[in-house]
Order: structure tokens, then C-alpha cells, then sequence
């Protein structure tokens, strides 16, 4: 595996320019906000902006200048990384690091929902539930992950030959998102009819929710076995936001080389559940999370769903740090809930950003008063689900600014 010379002077380039961003004194800076935040000891409220789906429209793809598709995703990764630098004043940390994941295959579940996609670009999908009948059960497997070592190795090796010399090149294992278990039996069976079968079928959910929670305790076995695990207690990113930066990861006994579990944040969240009350979210979901939970060792809870009326029933998630509150929780309830004994992890409304006109007044007021709300709390802001900024990149500049200055009064 070899690149042309231009792609490799082009990443090369942009290597360099990242290399010496990183070594900025404000680095250090937010990385030390960011270990406070995580300890419960937070400096100020941190502010972490992602543009996600907009990064189309800050940074469109055909504006790489790489000819080979790995080559071009490098670039990008660099050119993203670069921008938010230069132009987001939020507590992103810009390191040295180059990480390269595992080039592997995960063999899911032996059935797949059949999926009817939009033809808008990033448009929606519909699908339709493999799991029709009782009998179905006893057609799926355990997943199983098969990383193609010699593939690996020659990517790593790529990426050393480009980067060595100004970027440190790391392997890593990233295998998941999230061990919610919902939504994978959600596209299994149909999330229509999941609902109706936790009235319907209680005893068969039940039956299901444990083997796909009995699934994935082995996927984790196996992976851990391997030797694929990788840390994830630093620059990176965990939940549905933020950073991992903590001195309590790794656990004791660590031999600094093979990962294990517990050495891991985890992250687990039921946003196909928001309409379940808490009792059912308890019984048909969380007491299957929660044996996946006990593998990490610190946890991180939620994304886009509210979850304001199920504080007291998410306290009993083991090493509890990190909980989403979704432009739909109350955030009144979730302050006086929380206090500073976990992470308030703030997702803001990105409705701003995608606003018709953008009114800078309109998102200082908002933060303002979110940030008023949640006195006594541990904030983090994160800024995600942007899927258009409606052809304004500069709108996430300004939101960001406007973030910091009020994070920093706040504090």
C-alpha cells in the first residue's frame, strides 16, 4: 500500500500545520478544564461545538485535494480538525496524536432489517423489522468481529511512512458507539411494534432484550480477549459528548498494555424509548444495560432523548459520571436532580444555527439562560446535531464565541 507523492506532500502539509497547533500553550489549557470537568471539580463550564452534519457545509468533500479515498479521508480528518482550530474559540483539545482503527468486519446479529432509503442526500430511511415471528429468535447469532490484522498492519504502516516525524500514529479499536441494546432490537423487530409488544409480549421483549444483552457481554469477552480494546481516557470522544480526559481511567492493575473493560468509559442511551415510562424503561431496557455498564469504568448515560422524569431511576447505572440533557429535558428539573455529583452534559437546540436568519442576541439569551438554570451544577456545553447552518459556516464561529464568554461569566 503506497500513496503518490502529491497526496502524501499534500497530508504531509496539513501534518505539519496540525503538529504545530498542538503545541500551543492553550492546549494544555483545555485539557486541564476538561480532567476538572470530568473530576467533579469543574474551572467553568467547558463548550465543545461539532458540526456534524453542517461539516458539509463548512468543509465540502470536494474541496480535498487527495486522489486515493483513504488518502482523501485523512485529509479531511486533518482539514476538520484544523478548522475547528483556527475558527470554533470552544475547549477542543488539537493533539498530535494520528489514530488509525482497525480495518475489520462485525458479523451482526445473521438477520438485517430491509431498509427503503430516501433519494434526498442524507436523507431518511424507513425499514421493516427481520424479526417477524417467535421462531426468528432462534435464527440470529452472537455478533463476532473479525479485525484483518494483515490489512491493519499495512494502514498503520501507511500511515507511519506519511506522518512519522510530526504526528504520533496510533492504533486503535473502535468498535462501537453505544451498548444500548434498544436500538439494535428496535431495527430487528420494528420500533412500532417493539412498543406494542412491551404491552402485547412482555414475556417475549424480555426474552430478546437478553440475548442480545447475553450477545454483546461475549462481543466485549472476545474483543477484550483479542487484545482490541483501546483506551478512551483521554483527547477522546465519549457518550454523546464530550471528552474522556480523567485520571481514574485506567482501573488498578492496568499492565499498560492490554485494554480492558473497566478501564474504558462506557456509554449506553434509550432514545427509542423516550414515550416508555420509567418503570418500563427499567424493566425492558436498563436492566439489560446494566451488565454491559458494570464492564466500564466510569459511564456515561443519554443522548437525544429527555430524561428529566428518570434521574432517580438512571442513579443506578454503576460509576455514573456523565449524563445527556437533550434540547428536550427540562433543565430545571435535571439541575436540581443532578447538583454537581455527575457531568451535565448540555446539548443546546441547534435550531439556532439552522434558523432562517441567525440571531447572535437570540443565542446569548438562550445560553444565558440555560447556564442561569443550572447554578451548582457540573456544565459541559456540547453543540451537535447540526445538520445545517442554512449556507452560513460563520454562524458556528459566533455561537461558539458566544458560548465561551458566557461559560466564562458564569463561572
Amino acid at each position: 500500500m503506497a500513496l503518490c507523492r502529491a497526496d502524501t506532500a499534500i497530508l504531509r502539509g496539513l501534518a505539519q500545520r496540525v503538529a504545530e497547533a498542538a503545541t500551543h500553550p492553550e492546549q494544555k489549557e483545555r485539557e486541564r478544564r476538561w480532567y476538572a470537568t470530568n473530576a467533579l471539580r469543574p474551572l467553568r463550564p467547558v463548550v465543545f461545538c461539532s458540526p456534524e452534519g453542517a461539516w458539509e457545509e463548512l468543509l465540502p468533500v470536494s474541496g480535498c485535494a487527495c486522489d486515493d479515498p483513504l488518502a482523501r479521508a485523512w485529509e479531511r480528518s486533518l482539514r476538520m480538525r484544523l478548522y475547528a482550530w483556527e475558527r470554533f474559540d470552544d475547549d477542543a483539545v488539537l493533539d498530535d496524536r494520528f489514530p488509525v482503527n482497525y480495518v475489520y468486519e462485525d458479523s451482526g446479529w445473521g438477520l438485517e432489517p430491509q431498509k427503503t432509503f430516501s433519494d434526498q442526500a442524507r436523507g431518511a430511511y424507513r425499514w421493516s423489522g427481520a424479526l417477524a415471528d417467535d421462531d426468528d429468535l432462534s435464527r440470529l447469532h452472537y455478533p463476532q468481529v473479525s479485525a484483518d490484522q494483515t490489512a491493519t498492519q499495512e494502514r498503520l504502516d501507511l500511515a507511519h511512512h506519511v506522518f512519522d516525524g510530526l504526528l504520533a500514529v496510533e492504533l486503535q479499536g473502535r468498535f462501537w458507539w453505544s451498548t444500548a441494546l434498544i436500538g439494535e432490537l428496535a431495527q430487528l423487530r420494528g420500533l412500532e411494534q417493539v412498543m406494542l409488544d412491551m404491552c402485547e409480549r412482555p414475556a417475549w421483549v424480555h426474552r430478546a432484550m437478553r440475548y442480545l444483552m447475553e450477545g454483546r457481554l461475549q462481543w466485549l469477552d472476545n474483543l477484550q480477549l483479542r487484545g482490541l480494546l483501546a483506551l478512551n481516557n483521554g483527547n477522546d470522544y465519549v457518550g454523546s459528548g464530550g471528552f474522556g480526559w480523567t485520571d481514574e481511567l485506567p482501573a488498578p492493575a492496568f499492565d499498560g498494555a492490554r485494554v480492558r473493560t473497566q478501564d474504558m468509559w462506557g456509554f449506553a442511551e434509550a432514545q427509542e424509548i423516550t414515550g416508555v415510562s420509567p418503570a418500563m424503561h427499567d424493566e425492558f431496557v436498563l436492566q439489560y444495560q446494566i451488565p454491559l455498564l458494570e464492564r466500564f469504568g466510569l459511564n456515561c448515560y443519554g443522548c437525544c432523548e429527555p430524561l428529566h422524569h428518570k434521574f432517580e431511576l438512571l442513579k443506578k447505572v454503576p460509576r455514573l459520571r456523565r449524563i445527556s440533557i437533550s434540547p428536550w429535558c427540562d433543565r430545571r428539573v435535571a439541575a436540581e436532580a443532578l447538583e454537581d455529583n455527575y457531568v451535565y452534559s448540555w446539548k443546546p437546540h441547534p435550531g439556532y444555527l439552522a434558523d432562517v436568519v441567525f440571531s447572535p442576541e437570540a443565542v446569548r439569551s438562550y445560553i444565558r439562560e440555560a447556564l442561569d438554570e443550572s447554578r451548582g451544577c457540573v456544565v459541559e456545553i456540547v453543540l451537535k446535531d447540526t445538520h445545517t447552518c442554512n449556507g452560513e459556516p460563520e454562524r458556528f464561529d459566533t455561537w461558539t464565541r458566544i458560548a465561551k464568554e458566557e461559560a466564562e461569566r458564569y463561572s
